[in-house]
């Protein structure tokens, strides 16, 4: 399966590319905003949907981990590479400044929802801290809320949720020590 994003709305529109050949141009109408648009079949305008994304290609790209947003009826499983520093985690939503945004249609989700800093500790081992927001629906670790703006440091392995999403934090493997 491949899907193509609507240029009007940013709505994704997924299909099988196995029905077509290459160098075929296809007429897509988008069910969202009804824009029509075409597109001819070949690798530079099609994305592999984020379900068929490889976890370790993302974890050892960078050094710093990722974040895998577990599927459901809102949106496909989505593999987000973290960075050193703050990586502000939330809904999609075109020219805003979030820096791993989910692409999702779950309301429950604020456009700038939580934080993970990603930092060093003194042996060079990575320490990843989670915050909420704040954001209106709560960020919960452990089925706890966190308070407004604390900090709670979270392992390779944590799952915490965001709105109707559950996430979980994919640590890079690093020989250096905790």
């Amino acid at each position: 399966m491949k899907r193509v994003r609507c240029p009007k709305c940013d709505e994704y529109i997924t299909f099988d590319e196995t029905n077509y050949q290459t160098g075929q141009s296809l007429i897509f109408v988008c069910p969202n905003c009804g824009k029509q648009f075409g597109i001819k079949i070949g690798k530079s305008k099609l994305r592999e949907t984020q379900k068929e994304e490889n976890l370790n290609e993302h974890t050892e790209d960078n050094g710093y981990g990722a974040i895998v947003v577990i599927e459901n009826v809102f949106h496909y499983k989505q593999v987000l590479p973290l960075k050193l520093g703050d990586n502000t985690i939330g809904r999609y939503m075109k020219g805003s400044k979030t820096t791993l945004p989910i692409e999702t249609n779950d309301p429950s989700i604020d456009i700038n929802h939580c934080v993970i800093n990603v930092a060093k500790n003194k042996k060079g081992g990575l320490v990843y801290t989670l915050r909420d927001g704040p954001s209106n629906t709560g960020t919960f670790v452990d089925n706890e809320i966190l308070g407004d703006r604390e900090r709670r440091i979270i392992y390779d392995g944590t799952l915490f949720t965001i709105g109707a999403t559950s996430i979980i934090l994919r640590g890079a493997t690093t020989d250096e020590a905790k």
